[in-house]
């Protein structure tokens, strides 16, 4: 399934860690090439050479903030002064914040909303053009069993990540004439470092059902592979997801809270 990107180039934002790393790992295991960005730029350097050592491909690492509006064009210039022709884009980078909103730094809030929305449609407006000229390529955007219902205290990530996966979904209608894949990726709890960025390490334990992000990663490309426009990892999660549309929407809302509510003294 990765060789389907078999000396291509892929380019996955969020690539230091968790759900990023795991998929460039695939990637580089079918053969693609990987341009590896997030911010942490240690560990991108050193997850691009044990790629290019173990897998024989070519890895460019560059480190960016998409937190900053002007990170998405700053990676644009990078590959196109490098020569690289993506074609697969993955919009992983992303991330959340656990409590009560009026409690939330308002700086991150925005930020959050920066990087999980406006660079995703930055990066995607960037790369697709030459996508749709050339009558090939794909994209992966990040969403999360959290874009199918409202979650309280994690409501405006929750949010977030709704824009995602409508964005992908609408995406993938436009883009079939001219021959491009477009799939949401929609993980549930997943073992990873988003729970302790997101202030959320007391739930994230109580949950018995994490998924690795390495199944998860490859849940993905198998999706978009087949040309699938959204795919929910896990049976579990599929099922959660969709039987909660059965319900009111503020029943579920209200089930939600008292699962997430902070406890007492936090």
């Amino acid at each position: 399934m990765a060789g389907e990107w078999r000396g291509k180039w892929a380019l996955v934002t969020g690539a230091s860690a968790g759900i990023g790393r795991a998929l460039a790992e695939e990637l580089a295991a079918g053969g693609a090439n990987l341009v590896l960005t997030a911010r942490r730029k240690e560990r991108l350097d050193e997850l691009a050479e044990r790629l290019t050592e173990k897998y024989r491909i070519r890895a460019e690492a560059f480190a960016a903030d998409l937190a900053e509006r002007s990170a998405p064009e700053k990676i644009f210039a990078f590959t196109k002064a490098k020569g690289i022709e993506v074609e697969l884009l993955i919009n992983n980078a992303g991330f959340g914040r656990y409590g009560e909103f009026p409690t939330a730094e308002t700086a991150r809030l925005l930020e959050m909303v920066q990087v999980n929305c406006n660079a995703v449609v930055h990066l995607t407006r960037l790369y697709l053009p030459e996508m749709v000229v050339k009558r090939r390529g794909d994209v992966m955007i990040l969403a999360s069993t959290a874009s199918f219902q409202s979650v309280p205290y994690l409501s405006t990530y929750a949010a977030t990540k709704a824009f995602d996966l409508l964005f992908a979904e609408g995406l993938a209608e436009e883009m079939k004439p001219h021959g491009i894949r477009v799939c949401a990726l929609c993980p549930g709890s997943t073992d990873s470092e988003f729970h302790e960025v997101a202030g959320q390490t007391d739930i994230a334990a109580s949950m018995r059902s994490q998924e690795t992000a390495e199944k998860v990663a490859r849940t993905g490309l198998r999706a978009l592979a087949a040309g699938k426009s959204y795919v929910i990892s896990g049976m579990g999660n599929y099922l959660g997801a969709h039987s909660q549309r059965l319900a009111p929407r503020r029943m579920v809302s209200r089930i939600i809270a008292g699962m997430f509510r902070p406890k007492k003294g936090r």
